[in-house]
């Protein structure tokens, strides 16, 4: 008996070609258990006429999952489940019991429970997306980075893909950090002094990891990036939380006994201040007096469309005390995980060796595809496509919330992806966002950023990354309106 052409259909919402598709279909059909080992499928010219596509597409599918060992050919008798398909087993599964770990005695450290900001898987969906850090699907160049990644999957780039490079990284990434993108923050270092890492986010880890430890204190931005105070809480050092002004980070609230000092100087996380160049060099003197290190988060310095930026603080360092992170999920996509870290040789000797124990590299492939995606000149010409967009939404965000009488905390004076928000005093912005989402806008609550338990809750944060021009004066009249009515 065969397997009916009813049981295929083409879904409006799939991925992929259509050739792809139908491959996909048989595939699940036979992993599944639905199709059987020696069920005879449906003639290439029914299930082309059934689905209303080309003849040609079925068969090619039909030639590849034949390729693949799903199928075997019986000459004019048409295609059949082979007998070599990978089919489920045929075990019955065990009856669950009740587990009998008592969890709260098994787990020995906990790290729930922290600060973080919710982002809903569905946030594509709002109609006013307010939210930071995420791709726009219609700034990002699909085409060359596709294109990229296929040629990273190619013979001449086989080792690339599957060498187990240990504690190394893509010799041809490195290379292009090292010549093309840190010149233009006035940093110069060695390949021996660039590390690879999953993220910003993995780079700060690592830098926690490598320079404090329970008897060393770390001075941070107050308010910060959440995940920063939360991994440095997890890292048991001492904890320093210091208030940020108009200008970033105040060097002379820093306490004497301060061990790393994290700081964001070009574009302070959250209120997106920036460190004027002569309290770089008042930071870097305290640093020196009171024999600190110091962490700069780089993370939005290609967002710059307002003006060139200013010199990143380790340019300016010259006792090779600033360890210098930089990513690229912001001016890429976030899901890319791919980021780097510059510093002192012994440093960053460390730190690899480290990064090694956790997770050895990150993936060659993605390091090569970002590569090639990077030195073909392809990531200048996203840069711009992105700095024009965000230029235009600046001004109709600065436009709008003028217009509704909203008002502005922090904006970076060189650009950037998001506005630092004030609501009146009173405003519990994380009722805010809760209210607001039933009238599908996203904006994101500023009480996780600050440290200590009298946290200012009427500050928000307004990214304008992924949502249109068009989009953003009605979403801000729904800020206004929600705002005046709690």
């Amino acid at each position: 008996m065969g397997i009916s052409v009813d049981t295929f259909f083409l879904k409006p919402d799939a991925q992929g070609t259509l050739q792809a598709q139908i491959q996909q279909m048989i595939a699940e059909g036979i992993l599944s258990g639905r199709f059987h080992v020696g069920e005879k499928l449906p003639s290439s010219r029914k299930l082309a006429t059934h689905l209303g596509i080309s003849r040609i597409t079925v068969t090619l599918a039909y030639t590849e999952l034949l390729a693949n060992d799903y199928l075997t050919s019986r000459g004019r008798s048409g295609y059949y489940v082979s007998d070599n398909a990978p089919v489920p087993p045929t075990y019955t599964p065990m009856q669950r019991t009740p587990e009998t770990v008592d969890w709260n005695r098994a787990i020995a450290r906990r790290f729930t429970g922290g600060d973080t900001l919710h982002k809903p898987a569905d946030w594509r969906e709002y109609r006013y997306p307010f939210i930071y850090g995420q791709a726009d699907p219609t700034l990002f160049d699909h085409a060359n980075w596709r294109l990229c990644a296929v040629r990273a999957l190619g013979q001449k780039d086989f080792a690339s893909l599957t060498t187990d490079y240990v504690d190394q990284d893509d010799p041809l990434l490195i290379e292009f950090i090292a010549r093309h993108t840190l010149p233009r923050r006035g940093i110069t270092a060695k390949p021996e002094e660039i590390l690879i890492t999953l993220g910003a986010q993995n780079a700060l880890w690592l830098a926690a990891r490598v320079l404090l430890n329970r008897r060393r204190k770390a001075a941070i931005e107050d308010p910060c990036y959440y995940a920063l105070r939360e991994l440095l809480v997890q890292a048991r050092c001492q904890l320093a939380p210091l208030r940020v002004d108009v200008d970033g980070l105040q060097p002379d609230a820093i306490p004497p006994d301060t061990d790393v000092i994290f700081t964001t100087p070009s574009h302070q996380s959250p209120t997106t201040a920036t460190m004027p160049l002569n309290r770089r060099h008042d930071l870097l003197r305290k640093a020196r007096e009171i024999d600190a290190m110091i962490v700069e988060d780089d993370y939005e310095f290609e967002m710059a469309f307002l003006g060139a930026p200013s010199p990143a603080l380790k340019s300016l360092d010259r006792d090779g005390r600033v360890v210098y992170v930089g990513s690229f999920s912001k001016s890429l996509f976030p899901g890319l995980r791919l980021g780097y870290m510059v510093g002192s040789e012994p440093f960053i000797r460390e730190a690899r060796a480290l990064r090694s124990l956790v997770l050895r590299h990150p993936p060659g492939h993605i390091q090569r595809t970002a590569a090639y995606f990077l030195s073909l000149g392809h990531y200048d010409a996203q840069i711009r496509r992105m700095s024009a967009a965000l230029l235009e939404r600046r001004k109709e965000m600065e436009s709008a919330i003028s217009k509704h009488g909203l008002s502005i905390a922090g904006r970076g004076a060189y650009g950037g992806s998001s506005l630092w928000m004030q609501a009146p005093v009173g405003t519990d912005t994380t009722q805010l966002a809760e209210k607001l989402r039933h009238k599908s806008v996203h904006i994101e609550p500023g009480e996780p950023f600050f440290s200590g338990t009298e946290r200012a809750k009427h500050y928000y944060r307004l990214g304008y990354s992924s949502i249109q021009t068009n989009q953003i004066e009605p979403g801000i009249k729904h800020i206004a309106h929600a705002i005046s009515d709690q």
